[in-house]
């Protein structure tokens, strides 16, 4: 399954998508030691990317119940919490846990291949009608301009 979207940094990180549909997503990654931290577990900003990445999938996941599948969404906020290092196999699982017309509230959990939960999340997320800047990339300029 592929993401709906091409997020550059999520396919650089090598998220795999699993699921994603009515209100549920969830996203794999195999850790690599190039995304671990200093005790070579999962870096923080990893699984923060991850448990992201698994609540707008599940608030923006098609086949929601009275609802049109949304053009995208935004993250407002998020908070997390960190339980234990994160090793081998890591499986986010986001799901949303109420909708209004331009709001989704989520949470989402990441567990190690024994099932143990890593961290969990809780995010609010805007939908969005279309992308920002129109959906053109958005270029710094010099700073000669």
């Amino acid at each position: 399954m592929e993401f709906a979207v091409h997020i550059p940094f999520v396919e650089l990180l090598g998220f795999e998508l699993l699921v994603c549909e009515a209100g549920r997503a969830e996203i794999a990654l195999p850790l690599r030691d190039e995304l671990t931290n200093s005790w070579s577990v999962a870096h923080g900003g990893v699984l923060m990317t991850l448990l992201d990445v698994a609540m707008a999938g599940a608030a923006r996941s098609p086949n929601q119940p009275g609802h049109a599948t949304s053009h995208g969404v935004v993250t407002v906020e998020m908070k997390t919490s960190f339980m234990r290092p994160g090793l081998g196999r890591l499986l986010a699982t986001g799901t949303l846990l109420h909708r209004s017309a331009s709001m989704a509230f989520c949470d989402a959990r990441v567990v190690d291949p024994h099932g143990l939960i890593v961290a969990h999340a809780t995010g609010t997320f805007k939908y969005l009608k279309g992308l920002p800047a129109g959906g053109k990339k958005i270029h710094r300029q010099d700073a000669s301009d």
